[in-house]
């Protein structure tokens, strides 16, 4: 036999075992995929009616612009072309009827009130330029419009207090560069300029007074495919353009390198005399890039992947979501973010609104930019940002994914897909559970499952995770983690006394984070009151032994009767157990009521003393509980950006004393955290240990832990077979879960707003 011969024979051989192998591995495997049996028996639960609080559609949007369009007797621009001096439809949005409306048809047999949209107009070519809220309706069908600017705000709204649109910006961009034409040569020398290889960077508020709009704005490096965020080139620059003629803006001051100069033509003057110190940086490489989030490491195998063996058990239609004794309502305010309504537990309703009011962002630095950076993310658009979520990184893999269609700054509706994910998740952690090993032997517990509702908000630099998740046993959970890039700041003399160094030329900028959220509670019904529990220590004499004293600890309780007496400082102590207490009782006796237990870290808000601090004095609270009322419906609005020294809506003026016993009540809370950069921070921060946010939990609202009855429990005893399925489901989860979940293409098109037509 020739080695030839051998060859082919040992190749038979090892293919033949190869084969054998294979054929072993996969012998049972089943194929089948999983079912959604427990989806399909939830669609019957969806409410109909819970359309009253459904976003606008992009047919309603489209006939409001129309009407407005023929209604108002002034040309109307389109928002994405539009300068200053034009008037235009800034953007849409849906306008909810009062709560006793909605109330009246939902649980009392009302008439379906009328739906409506919220218009907001910019009118720049009028003798008096200001900005006018309308409410048209009814929808489909508009036939009327009516001004609520005055209803709403008390006051007519300043035309310079509008938030700065995309238009305004690229005019601004065109500006600051044909403004760099005045110092080329001090721009080859500290940046090698080459008109395409820097990027301008927003700042705000825009001044020092009511009526100022003047904004700086910080140069980076244009890093392409990267966060020029952390790329700064010591260069900023301040654009007055408060007026409607962008011909008359000007640059009002240049800062460069710790020094300030008139314009730049006076740097340039200056740097051609020699009494500048430039700072020539390295150009930054895509291969050396520190702030790439490109990939350090080879791709391996892939992390873990849940799926749901007998399909989704929850269930999505429109908006409606059913979770096992869950149901609500969702949706997205383009300026505001998320919104949730009607959220209900065995059918009782025990939240009427759950909103994102504001997200503020307090930077410090001894750089102008970052030194008056107060930014209010609600005038830029968290909804507006909230793009498509990457399936497998943002959201499960086989989570649902859901669109949402917005009208800002545009006569076009536009949608971001998969703009909000929906998912069951397996906590990792009991919900409950117990090993008895003292008398008789048993197990009992449950697995912590809980559904998520997810969006994500990229505004500018920074991103934002919004989570609204749903407990078994009656709780919710509000949260928020941050991460996106830092903001950076040129390093220059003594920049640490206000963040850490993290590159060569960037400061890592000292922020404090600051989210404010609303929560409408109505528990048992819309008439509530605050009950504070605490406890104290009192000394007593032991009973049984006079000589001797015990340090008992004591319940104290009291009935929080004022809003006064309900608004706790950011930095004051809050009551450990604070309530919404209903006038109904459980079996035991006790008023049925929810608990607010707040998880936050923040920083302080700003004080008092300053010029703008009534802009956002929602900050000043971790807590503060008020008297619903239709004419308080936010604790801010998108004007206070731009004027903060005469804001629009002023949160601390809700606060006036009124009783709030059995009274419809509103809860603000404000949670956040203080950010220090530090070297981790780059390439950009990491969400451990930067989430945020509170718990809405029963407390004597049922008469046991509702989660009894949940198809998740399990418990055996010592003597019983721990192999039946009949005994606890997750005996038999290996027979269950070899069905294959049926996972769709990966796929993303979440740029194609930003790059299509």
């Amino acid at each position: 036999m020739n080695m030839k011969t051998v060859l082919i024979l040992l190749l038979l051989a090892l293919a033949t075992i190869f084969a054998l192998v294979c054929v072993l591995l996969t012998r049972g495997e089943k194929t089948t995929r999983c079912g959604s049996q427990a989806q399909d028996s939830l669609k019957s639960i969806h409410d109909e009616k819970s359309r009253v609080f459904a976003d606008l559609t992009t047919e309603e949007m489209v006939q409001v612009v129309e009407y407005l369009k023929h209604s108002l007797g002034v040309h109307l621009e389109d928002a994405s072309i539009a300068k200053p001096s034009n008037s235009c439809i800034y953007y849409l949005d849906v306008q909810l009827p009062t709560k006793m409306e909605i109330l009246a048809f939902l649980d009392r047999g009302g008439n379906r009130p009328a739906r409506e949209a919220l218009a907001v107009v910019y009118f720049g070519d009028q003798p008096d330029p200001n900005v006018t809220e309308y409410v048209v309706g009814p929808l489909p069908d508009p036939s009327y419009h009516r001004d609520v600017t005055l209803r709403k705000f008390g006051r007519k709204l300043p035309y310079h207090s509008r938030p700065v649109t995309e238009r305004e910006y690229q005019d601004l961009n065109v500006f600051i560069f044909q403004e760099f034409a005045k110092a080329p040569s001090f721009l080859k020398e500290c940046c090698d300029y080459d008109g395409t290889n820097l990027a301008t960077m927003t700042t705000a508020p825009r001044g020092f007074e009511s009526g100022d709009r003047a904004t700086w704005f910080v140069l980076f490096q244009n890093v392409i495919g990267s966060g020029f965020y952390v790329h700064p080139v010591g260069l900023e620059v301040l654009v007055n353009h408060s007026s409607l003629d962008t011909n008359q803006w000007k640059v009002a001051k240049v800062f460069y390198n710790g020094k300030y100069y008139e314009d730049m033509a006076h740097l340039e003057r200056t740097f051609k005399q020699g009494n500048v110190k430039e700072i020539k940086v390295k150009k930054v490489q895509l291969e050396n890039d520190f702030g790439s989030m490109k990939p350090r490491a080879s791709f391996a195998a892939p992390g873990p992947l849940q799926y749901e063996p007998r399909g989704l058990r929850y269930s999505i239609l429109d908006s409606h979501v059913v979770y096992q004794s869950w149901s609500f309502t969702f949706g997205m305010n383009v300026n505001t973010g998320p919104h949730l309504f009607d959220i209900r537990f065995n059918g009782e309703r025990i939240v009427y609104e759950l909103s994102l009011q504001e997200a503020v962002a307090i930077y410090g630095s001894n750089c102008p930019g970052g030194m008056v950076a107060r930014f209010m993310d609600g005038s830029f658009g968290i909804g507006k940002f909230s793009y498509e979520l990457v399936r497998g990184v943002d959201c499960p893999y086989s989570a649902t994914y859901v669109d949402r269609y917005y009208l800002i700054e545009s006569n076009i509706p536009k949608r971001n897909k998969n703009s909000f994910c929906l998912f069951e998740q397996d906590m990792s952690v009991p919900l409950r559970r117990h090993y008895s090993n003292y008398g008789s032997l048993y197990y009992g517990g449950i697995a912590k499952y809980a559904l998520v509702l997810r969006s994500v908000s990229t505004l500018i630099n920074y991103d934002y995770i919004w989570d609204f998740i749903f407990y078994q046993n009656g709780a919710m959970e509000v949260k928020v983690h941050a991460t996106g890039y830092i903001l950076s700041s040129f390093f220059v003399s003594r920049g640490t006394e206000h963040g850490n160094k993290v590159g060569e030329h960037t400061l890592g900028t000292i922020h404090n984070h600051l989210i404010n959220y609303k929560v409408d509670l109505d528990v048992g019904g819309i008439k509530n009151s605050l009950v504070a529990l605490d406890m104290e220590f009192e000394d007593v004499e032991a009973p049984w032994s006079k000589e001797h004293h015990i340090q008992r600890p004591k319940l104290v309780r009291n009935i929080l009767a004022l809003e006064d007496k309900a608004a706790f400082p950011l930095d004051g102590k809050v009551p450990r157990y604070l309530h919404f207490a209903s006038n109904r009782e459980n079996k035991w006796g006790h008023q049925r009521g929810y608990r607010i237990q707040i998880v936050s870290f923040a920083g302080d808000a700003l004080p008092e003393a300053s010029t703008m601090e009534k802009s956002l004095s929602w900050g000043r609270y971790k807590l503060a509980v008020t008297k619903r009322k239709e004419e308080e419906p936010t604790s801010t609005c998108i004007y206070n950006q731009n004027d903060p020294w005469e804001p629009t809506v002023t949160f601390a003026n809700f606060i006036d004393n009124e009783t709030i016993v059995s009274e419809d009540l509103v809860a603000w809370v404000s949670v956040g955290f203080l950010h220090v950069p530090h070297a981790e921070d780059i390439p950009n921060t990491v969400t451990v240990g930067n989430g945020v946010g509170f718990f809405l939990r029963p407390f004597n609202y049922f008469d046991v832990d509702p989660s009894v009855h949940s198809h998740d429990g399990v418990y055996f005893g010592h003597d019983q077979d721990m192999g039946s399925c009949d005994l606890t489901h997750i005996s038999c989860l290996p027979k269950v879960a070899a069905c294959s979940p049926a996972l769709p293409p990966f796929s993303y098109s979440g740029f194609q707003n930003l790059t299509g037509p």
